[in-house]
Formats: structure tokens, sequence, C-alpha cells
């Protein structure tokens, strides 16, 4: 596995390590793309999300999905307290770190991105199939993690302070207010940074991260530096 120089490389799988250890007892691939993308080919052995690839709340969508909502979501797609998942898709990885998120929101720390997704899987010649796997379901016990999510109250409180960063990873369109997706307001937090979450991606298609050095460049031309408080939207 290339660790690139990230500071935690354990958080990302490469492809060769995934090939070695895809049919460990206790791991759990999941695909993260939309279903009619799964039914033509995906990752021997994984399961699909289905439609609810952000995993929010059905009942409002503002939010991610609730204690007792995820427990039966994630139960069954297999994954209980002690599996290892490992997240991929095919865009750039948005809805596969969506999932690593709200596992470790979740207190689910067991996790990885497979970095590059199915594109660079694909791309090497490595196994796919059609084939849906049977699932056993799990127990998943929630244990919800604070700390990774901040309210729009305390955001506001956080405006301006010294050591904190306020970073606004949408589109740059969205950021200046000229697309509004359909929302009220529009524009950004004031004092909010920018840099697109796509710029942490390399442009060749592979859909991998950038290196390490690279990342760390541009996260520090915007003042997003280890030492400060940062918080992302």
């Amino acid at each position: 596995m290339s660790t690139k120089g990230y500071a935690h490389p354990e958080l990302l799988a490469e492809t060769d390590w995934l090939a070695e250890h895809m049919s460990d007892a206790n791991i759990r691939i999941v695909d993260c793309d939309l279903p009619d993308a799964y039914l033509r080919a995906h990752i021997p052995g994984a399961v699909n999300m289905g439609e609810n690839h952000y995993v929010k709340d059905p009942d409002n969508s503002v939010y991610v999905m609730p204690p007792d909502k995820v427990a039966e979501f994630m139960g069954k797609l297999g994954i209980g307290d002690d599996t290892l998942v490992v997240a991929y898709e095919g865009h750039n990885a948005p809805w596969a770190a969506r999932l690593w998120w709200v596992l470790n929101y979740y207190g689910h720390t067991n996790v990885k991105v497979l970095n590059g997704g199915v594109r660079k899987w694909m791309a090497e010649g490595r196994p796919v199939t059609a084939v849906v796997p049977s699932v056993e379901p799990r127990r998943f016990s929630p244990r919800i993690n604070p700390s990774l999510i901040i309210s729009g109250e305390r955001l506001k409180a956080a405006i301006g302070r010294d050591g904190t960063v306020i970073w606004d990873v949408r589109s740059l369109e969205e950021h200046t207010g000229e697309n509004t997706r359909g929302n009220k307001n529009t524009g950004h937090v004031p004092g909010a940074c920018h840099l697109e979450w796509i710029d942490m991606v390399e442009p060749d298609g592979t859909g991998a991260f950038k290196p390490a050095e690279e990342m760390r460049a541009m996260l520090e031309e915007k003042g997003i530096t280890p030492e400060k408080q940062v918080y992302t939207y």
C-alpha cells in the first residue's frame, strides 16, 4: 500500500491491498454507487448502498439518518460492530467519503475508502461481477461521536475566532451565490475560505486522491493547517 506521505494512511485502502484482503472473513465491501451502476458491474462480494447513498434521514433529508434507522440500515448491509468496511464508488469518492463519515460519526472507525474506487480497480484489470451476494444481517450499535458535527449556532459563534478555519468545499459558483441549487439563502458563511472538494482528487480520471504534499500545499495556501480547528460544509 502506498502511503504517499498521508498523516493517516489507514483511512484509505489501495487497490492492491483490497485485492489481497477482499476474501477476509470480517470485511464488508460497500459499493456506494446507485443500484443501476452496481448491477452492471461491481467488485466481487460488494453490497450496494441503494438510493440513499448519503445515508440521510428518510423523514427529513436535511439530517443524517438517526441512530435507530442507521442501526437497521448498516445491519442489513452486513456491517456489524467488528466489521472492517471498505467503501468505494465511481464518482471521485463523495459518496464513499460520506459513508466513511457516517460510520465514524456513529462510532465505527474501522472503515476505509478505496483510493481511486472502481475506476482504478477496473483500469488495473481487476475482477468485477454482476452477481449480488447473499448477506447475513449483522448487529450494528450506533455510538454518536458529537465531535464530528457542529450545529449552525455553534458555527456562527466560531466565525472570526482565532485558530479557527471555516472551509467551504462546494463549487465556486455556490460559494459566490451564482448557483443557488434551489436554496433560498445563497453565498457562503462569512469569512469562509473556498477550496472545492474535487480539487483534492487527481484530474487524470483515476479518481485517486492527490499526493499528500500537493494537498498540503493547497490547504496551507488557504490557511487550513493542522494546528487549527477546521469546520467544513
